[in-house]
C-alpha cells in the first residue's frame, strides 16, 4: 500500500498548514511531488509558504484562509472541496486550553471544539466520497496522545482529541480493502528543533534534545505510516515512553498529578 501519486488535477489539502506538523507536512508533501492546498487563518503565512513550495519543488499551492472555527468559513470550504480532487487530507489544525472548565471563556472553548473535532469531522465526510470513488486516497487525522489520557484542567481538549482518535481509528477499519486509508497522529510533545536557550521552558531544559519529537520528524514518520496504510502512529521517543505510561499507570494516580501541572500551565 502507498500513498496516492501526485497527479496535475489532484489536491492534498492540508489544514494548520501555517504552522508546526501542518506546516512541515506540507513542505515533505510538496517535496514528494503533491500539489497543494493549504488552510489556515493568517493568510500572509500561507502566502509566503506557498511561493516558497511553489519556487523549491515546482508543485501548484493554492491558499485558503479560513477561520475552521466559524460555521459559514468553514461551510464555504466543504462546499468547494467537495467538489475537488482530494486524494490527501491532513487535518492538523487545533488549540488548546489549560485550567478548570468551570472557568474558561466559554467562546473559546466552542471555537476549540469546532476547530479540533467539527471541522475534522465534516472535512473527513467532505473528502471521502470523492476517495471512495475513484478508489485512492490518504486521511491523517491530528489526535493527540492526550485523547488516551484523563487530564483534568485540560477538558476541552481531552474531549476533542479523545473522540478524534476514537473516531479516526474506526474509520481505519471501515475502509479496509476500498483503496482509502485513514491514519491517526497521535502526538506526545513536539517542538522545532532548535529553541533559542531565552526562550526554553523548564521542561525544554529538563528533557535532553534527542528524545524530543520535532515537527520535521514527525511529518516523515507519520507519511511513512500513511504509506504502510497503518491505523496509528506515535512519533518520537518521549511520546512512545508516555504511551507506555498512559497504558499501565493507574488513572487514579497519575490524572491529579497531570492535572495540577496543567492548572498552574493555566495560571
Amino acid at each position: 500500500m502507498a500513498l496516492p501519486l501526485p497527479s496535475m488535477h489532484a489536491r492534498a489539502l492540508v489544514t494548520g498548514a501555517s504552522q508546526g506538523i501542518g506546516r512541515a507536512m506540507a513542505r515533505d508533501l510538496a517535496e514528494m511531488g503533491h500539489n497543494l492546498i493549504l488552510v489556515a487563518r493568517r493568510e500572509d503565512v500561507l502566502n509566503s509558504l506557498a511561493t516558497e513550495l511553489e519556487e523549491r519543488f515546482g508543485v501548484t499551492v493554492e491558499v485558503r484562509a479560513v477561520d475552521l472555527a466559524e460555521h459559514n468559513a468553514r461551510r464555504a470550504l466543504i462546499d468547494e472541496i467537495s467538489s475537488r480532487e482530494i486524494n490527501i487530507l491532513i487535518s492538523s489544525a487545533g488549540i488548546a486550553s489549560f485550567g478548570p472548565f468551570k472557568d474558561a471563556d466559554w467562546n473559546y472553548e466552542l471555537n476549540q471544539f469546532h476547530l479540533n473535532a467539527t471541522a475534522c469531522f465534516e472535512l473527513t465526510h467532505a473528502v471521502l466520497p470523492g476517495m471512495l470513488s475513484r478508489g485512492q486516497g490518504a486521511i491523517c487525522n491530528v489526535g493527540s496522545l492526550a485523547g488516551d489520557m484523563v487530564i483534568p484542567n485540560n477538558a476541552t481538549y481531552i474531549f476533542t482529541k479523545s473522540g478524534l482518535n476514537k473516531f479516526t481509528e474506526a474509520l481505519h477499519y471501515e475502509l479496509r480493502g476500498t483503496g482509502v486509508t485513514c491514519t491517526l497522529l497521535a502526538p506526545g510533545p513536539v517542538r522545532e528543533a532548535v529553541i533559542p536557550e531565552s526562550e526554553k521552558t523548564i521542561v525544554d531544559r529538563v528533557v535532553p534534545d534527542a528524545v524530543w519529537t520535532t515537527y520535521e520528524s514527525c511529518s516523515r514518520e507519520t507519511l511513512e505510516a500513511m504509506a504502510a496504510g497503518r491505523r496509528r502512529v506515535v512519533p518520537g521517543p518521549l511520546a512512545k515512553v508516555m504511551e507506555v505510561v498512559t497504558n499501565v499507570a493507574p488513572t487514579r494516580v497519575i490524572a491529579p498529578i497531570i492535572g495540577n501541572f496543567y492548572r498552574k500551565m493555566g495560571a
